[in-house]
């Protein structure tokens, strides 16, 4: 079982080595395997990936716009013929179960490269008129942009920031998380045999250090990632520093209300899937499920029998559901999560262990757990665990939901479950958060923005709302007339 990239990194169009780096094992989550060995880049690693960028991002952005973007559709077409490969790779490096990445992550990446590809063509600035003079605005690319990706959807995160970062005439270099440091890889050569210059996509492995180097690096303009808040804080500080675009995708702790009329069957699903579903590695996950009291029994009871019928294995096995967490620090981390809840006074609902799996005793797996009982101002409820535990509360009103839920640091999502439209948009609207869902849960298609408010972020990835992030704006006056002047 074995995932040996060519090397470590991809700069300028080419695999490149450097056997200087310090040497990192890549584990399949399942087993505690290594199936790979990259090293991290060097600071001479981190020069050549930046002067390829430079270099090239000019002659990338005098191309017509729909140059570029007939590129990054190749591209999508690539993604989509090798994703049962492309899933595969993603499951040893990730642990998240086949039947998921099959769908949801090569899959996704393809729809960001392809929907910016047909964008950028229509993407224009604005004409202004001003009464004989006028004026005209121009949308222009950044220069070179640095993406730092998260572990939980590798090669998607890469295609996000990627894709819109091309499309506006960009360069980029991506670091992928040092957990989860392959795929992108493979989509820099996706976008070499595509026709992509050289140069533009250069993928550099590396810890927060190696972060830090590019982050402040002189040629830099703008850099986005995909973290948690702590990172975020740190990564926006020293952009900030050398006043440096920014978009910062960070974590989150998001309500999901189940009024009493809502669908059952589809509230339960819209909150396993906000729980459960990457085995709660998801930075948008509903994590606090607010039940109104009419539904409260009627939720929970079918909650536990369709959670216990969660099949949890081998992830490449493509009838498991639940795969393993990403390491075996974030395991400790989610289970201390657990006893910190008991210890509280949380009722443990179901799960809370860690599962006896014949030849995956080495993963890294914990069961699907459910916490009732929960307070507002308990650690479980408050801080973001990354795992699959979910909090279930209860609630009355509407207005004391709304105050409970907005009641956090936190503001990347929220969703409510009820029949009532007029209910459903005017809570919407009510809640501090950036991402929303009405009747379904964790569904980001790349026509729509995604993004959080407060601690959970700034800026948005996806959409068209993308390439404003990814461009910089220049007013034009045109003056059709005389100038006047009193000198």
């Amino acid at each position: 079982m074995r995932a040996q990239p060519q090397a470590s990194h991809y700069i300028n169009g080419a695999f490149v080595e450097d056997m200087e780096g310090e040497p990192l094992d890549v584990l399949y989550p399942a087993t505690a395997e290594i199936i790979a060995r990259v090293h991290l880049a060097t600071p001479n690693i981190v020069e050549q990936a930046v002067e390829a960028a430079r270099k090239a991002q000019p002659a990338w952005a005098r191309l017509k716009p729909v140059e570029r973007g007939r590129i990054l559709r190749r591209a999508a077409e690539i993604l989509r013929a090798r994703n049962e490969e492309l899933a595969r790779l993603e499951t040893l490096d990730t642990g998240k179960a086949l039947q998921e990445t099959l769908v949801a992550d090569p899959a996704s990446a393809a729809d960001a490269l392809e929907f910016f590809g047909c964008a950028i063509a229509s993407w224009n600035g604005d004409h202004v008129d001003l009464g004989g003079p006028f004026g005209y605005t121009r949308r222009e690319p950044l220069g070179v942009c640095v993406g730092i990706g998260a572990w939980n959807y590798p090669i998607q995160i890469a295609a996000w920031k990627a894709a819109p970062a091309l499309a506006a005439g960009n360069a980029m270099i991506f670091k992928p998380s040092e957990n989860t440091p392959l795929s992108a890889l493979t989509l820099a050569e996706i976008f070499t045999e595509a026709g992509l210059p050289a140069g533009l996509f250069n993928v550099v492995q590396g810890t927060g250090e190696v972060g830090t180097a590019l982050v402040s690096h002189p040629e830099v303009a703008k850099v986005s990632l995909t973290g948690s808040v702590g990172t975020g804080k740190r990564v926006l500080a020293l952009a900030g520093e050398h006043m440096k675009h920014a978009t910062m995708e960070l974590g989150g702790k998001s309500p999901l209300i189940v009024f009493d009329d809502a669908d059952v069957e589809n509230a339960v699903s819209g909150a396993m899937l906000g729980n459960f579903y990457s085995t709660g590695q998801i930075c948008s996950n509903g994590t606090r499920v607010f039940l109104q009291k009419g539904i409260y029994d009627r939720f929970l009871e079918r909650l536990t029998q369709r959670t216990r019928a969660i099949r949890i294995g081998d992830p490449l096995d493509p009838e498991t559901h639940l795969g393993p967490l990403i390491s075996e620090a974030q395991r400790e981390r989610v289970l201390s999560y657990i006893e910190l809840g008991k210890r509280e006074g949380a009722h443990l609902h179901l799960g809370g262990g860690v599962p006896n799996l014949q030849g995956l005793e080495k993963g890294f797996f914990v069961e699907p757990t459910i916490f009732t009982n929960v307070r507002d101002d308990m650690r479980i409820a408050r801080e973001e665990i990354f795992g699959p535990v979910m909090c279930v509360l209860s609630f009355e009103s509407e207005q004391e939901v709304v105050a409970r839920a907005n009641d956090t640091e936190f503001g990347l999502a929220a969703g409510v479950f009820t029949r009532d439209l007029a209910r459903a948009h005017r809570v919407i609207a009510a809640l501090q958060a950036g991402t929303c869902w009405i009747n379904t849960y964790n569904l980001t298609p790349v026509e729509l923005p995604f993004g959080g408010v407060k601690s959970s972020g700034i800026g948005r990835e996806n959409a068209l709302a993308a390439l404003d992030h990814y461009s910089q704006l220049k007013s034009v006056y045109v003056e059709t007339g005389n100038v006047e002047s009193p000198y």
